[in-house]
């Protein structure tokens, strides 16, 4: 008689834990990429708290292909730090080569997220490379951030972008116009909302 092979079953709470402890592990707090959102957004609402800009952070960091491309580039990072990639890939991630695109493309997929207007903010913070970004492209430390600095920054842009979302749909409401709820976090709000009012 054979054992039965269990079928695969992804914990999705594994997932998301894995995601947070790896970028705490590479040094990345979540701080960090909220000050890249609040530089990304002071100039349009400012009134934007530090509170909203973590809030945002960890809204994108719940989804899972955003969780999906974190821990992908950062093996890949690790892996090259141990040497442990054929050649000539090793040498290329080794040396965050300028010819080779392919860190980006796997950000582009969590600027993508919340709608194109990631993008802009991306090609700002990635040009720019401020604070945490500086840290992650510092070469005399020792540690390859080749995927993980374009990651960064492209959660930075995407948590941008649902703030840019978000304060249109404020202004919407206030207009007292019809909206979509922009995601499965604020229709379950609202769903609650609309349980809790009286008939």
């Amino acid at each position: 008689m054979t054992d039965a092979k269990i079928p695969y079953s992804l914990n999705s709470k594994a997932v998301a834990e894995a995601t947070r402890y790896w970028l705490h592990k590479r040094g990345v707090t979540l701080e960090e990429i909220a000050e890249l959102v609040m530089l990304l957004q002071k100039k349009y609402y400012p009134g934007l708290t530090m509170e909203e800009c973590i809030h945002n952070v960890e809204m994108v960091l719940s989804k899972r292909e955003v969780q999906n491309a974190v821990l992908t580039g950062i093996q890949l990072d690790v892996l090259a730090e141990e040497g442990k990639l054929f050649a000539p890939l090793q040498e290329m991630i080794e040396n965050d080569e300028g010819l080779y695109g392919v860190d980006e493309i796997l950000a582009f997929s969590i600027v993508n997220v919340y709608g194109s207007i990631g993008f802009t903010n991306f090609g700002y913070v990635d040009k720019l490379k401020p604070g945490v970004l500086e840290r992650l492209n510092d070469k005399t430390t020792g540690q390859i951030h080749t995927y993980l600095d374009d990651i960064v920054g492209a959660v930075a842009a995407a948590a941008s972008s649902r703030i840019a979302h978000r304060k249109q749909a404020e202004i919407e409401q206030k207009l007292g116009l019809e909206l979509e709820p922009e995601d499965v976090e604020e229709a379950a709000r609202r769903s609650r909302l609309e349980e809790t009012l009286p008939e």
